[in-house]
């Protein structure tokens, strides 16, 4: 049921903020363009609900030569493919501002476990382990909450697990302050920690 209700949420979340975000995207998607060369958006195969795969959407941060669907931290000298706004935009979370249009589409929600990278079998046999994926991937999550990028892959997945557990509406709200909060002090970033451009 509350699967429902929270697909309503989300739009009517969207709908509320929607003069912040489509002016963010505007902007940034300015910024991105006239900072180096190549597209605005950085898209990137992803896990879904169910195991199903769908496509994701980031504002670019690396440079077009980056080697694709290769996580940051396994590149070599993963800082010299990142652009001097893509370092700002990761470390405000807004690289992330695209993923609206996954939220309109209900491939993600705003609150769920993060989408893994398409060849990340490691974190969704671990997930697999929690029933973790079976429900809607999300913007945030209760592992980004706790640690974020710092944590390991089976921290990760008993924390999506225990979300899948125990998801509703008063706890989707906690996430989301503390989201909120995490993005503003940059807490538990690290380069990679998502695969993303």
């Amino acid at each position: 049921m509350y699967t429902y209700i929270k697909r309503i949420l989300d739009i009517l979340f969207l709908l509320i903020f929607s003069p912040i975000w489509i002016f963010l995207l505007l902007l940034v998607s300015v910024a991105v363009k006239l900072s180096s060369k190549g597209p605005v958006f950085f898209t990137q195969k992803r896990v879904g609900k169910n195991c199903s795969y769908f496509t994701i959407y980031k504002f670019r941060s690396m440079y077009i030569d980056t080697p694709k669907d290769t996580p940051t931290h396994l590149l070599e000298n993963p800082e010299s493919f990142i652009t001097p706004l893509g370092r700002f935009l990761r470390k405000s979370s807004l690289d992330e501002l695209p993923q609206v249009i996954n939220i309109l589409k209900g491939e993600i929600t705003l609150v769920g476990p993060r989408p893994a990278l398409w060849n990340q079998d490691d974190l969704v046999a671990e997930r697999e382990k929690y029933d973790a994926n079976s429900i809607t991937p999300g913007l945030t999550g209760l592992a980004q909450v706790k640690g974020r990028d710092e944590l390991s892959i089976d921290v990760k997945a008993k924390f999506d697990g225990e979300y899948r557990a125990n998801m509703g509406f008063f706890l989707d709200l906690k996430i989301l302050v503390l989201t909120a909060l995490a993005v503003f002090r940059s807490d538990g970033v690290v380069e990679g920690g998502t695969g993303g451009r």
